[in-house]
């Protein structure tokens, strides 16, 4: 049989098509003004591209009935969106207010964990501005952190989702509760994950086999995912992101850390974010004046993703920053190793983002960057500069290597 023989055949084709379309349109921002017309860059905006083409319809259909849901891990060392944070896991699940859900697991070690429940996703926010593209957007409507959940002596835990109300593990939906939005976050190396799996309570048969409708729908938003992902990063978060600074005004952070809402604490975290911007000679040393918490910095590129977090040197937290005589956590961004031992690769992109997380506290953070000459870096830095051999560089590598894999199971 033909293309014509069956009754959906017309709407699938032109859905596919219509897809294709929107997949061209989404590649054509690869070469917007915001992405500087280097090949390394614009290379790096199409694997952007491609990355995010291969979870498309994880999102938009394979993991997208609330009815039989899973969870999907939305951010790897080969999938970047969203300000993600290389020492942070992410991943969500798709739910409904109307179901009860219980999902199960056994607490691991990672220093932080956060559990949120996502509420309706407004078209335009509270301040006026479009929503970020899906699955972005969506309000916080209530968390749970890792140290709030009850476990059994081997760390086991169920913790119920909607539904009836418990005294301990339990978070509230309403009707317009849409998705779980988990996250973990490691210091030390050697922490391992929580593996976490879910199912909707009461759930009684198989899942149903898409439909062409259900199959239009899907691909029709993965369309408008692509696009308006390629669309929104990174000038979506200049104009409306709390905490990043004037893009204008590069390698400094702003002066005031915004990204300190209500919603931010139902997220658990502060946040700043910094522009930076480096010419082959130069380095940029990024100070901040130590303070309890947790809290990370993590090099990010043009489009706000994470760098390569797998084999680079590009994210540090308290357990893994040396701390010099005057207190102050000191980070060198270079695109050579200039052997100080809290070095972040640019891995020789020209422009890119810092961004500092800080978890488990309130303290403020006070920062402070000076642009040098990379030949100068001696000259500048404090005599007590921790520093590292070739050989300490790559056995520091294989240890990042290593854990990355372990909390990925990879």
């Amino acid at each position: 049989m033909a293309y014509g023989d069956g009754p959906a055949d017309e709407a699938l084709r032109s859905a596919w098509e219509k897809f294709c379309d929107d997949l061209r349109d989404a590649g054509s921002l690869i070469f917007k003004d915001a992405n500087p017309a280097l090949p390394l860059h614009r290379a790096d905006a199409l694997r952007f591209l491609t990355q995010n083409l291969g979870q498309a319809f994880d999102l938009a259909l394979e993991t997208k009935d609330p009815a039989f849901p899973q969870i999907h891990p939305f951010c790897t060392p080969s999938r970047k969106l969203g300000g993600d944070v290389a020492d942070f896991t992410y991943r969500q699940a798709w739910i409904d207010g109307q179901y009860a859900y219980r999902i199960s697991g056994k607490r691991g070690t990672a220093r932080w964990f956060n559990l949120t429940v996502q509420g309706p996703r407004p078209a335009i926010t509270a301040s006026g501005a479009p929503s970020l593209h899906e699955p972005f957007g969506d309000i916080p409507e209530c968390n749970i952190l890792g140290s709030q959940i009850e476990t059994d002596a081997d760390g086991n835990f169920d913790l119920f989702i909607g539904g009836e109300q418990r005294a301990a593990n339990w978070l509230p939906t309403t009707p317009g509760s849409r998705k779980l939005f988990i996250r973990e976050a490691f210091d030390a190396w050697g922490e391992t994950p929580t593996p976490l799996t879910i199912e909707r309570i009461g759930m009684d048969g198989p899942r149903p086999v898409p439909t062409a409708e259900r199959m239009i729908e899907a691909t029709q938003w993965a369309g408008n995912f692509l696009t308006s992902m390629m669309r929104d990063w990174p000038e979506h978060s200049w104009a409306n992101s709390g905490g990043v600074c004037d893009p204008n005004q590069r390698n400094l952070f702003p002066a005031d850390k915004r990204a300190n809402t209500a919603d931010d604490a139902k997220r658990g975290r502060m946040a700043a974010h910094m522009i930076w911007q480096l010419q082959p000679d130069e380095a940029l040393i990024v100070e901040m004046d130590m303070h309890d918490g947790f809290w990370i910095f993590n090099m990010g590129g043009v489009f706000v993703g994470s760098s390569d977090f797998l084999t680079r040197p590009v994210s540090y937290t308290p357990a893994r920053t040396r701390i010099g005589a005057d207190k102050v956590a000191r980070f060198v961004i270079a695109h050579q190793d200039p052997r100080v031992a809290n070095w972040l690769d640019t891995q020789g992109f020209s422009d890119g983002n810092l961004t500092y997380r800080n978890l488990l506290s309130q303290n403020p953070a006070q920062f402070r960057t000076r642009l040098v000459k990379f030949a100068d870096l001696a000259d500048v830095l404090p005599v007590d500069t921790a520093m590292v051999t070739p050989v300490e560089r790559e056995e520091e590598r294989l240890k990042r290597y290593r854990a990355i894999k372990l909390r990925y199971g990879i």
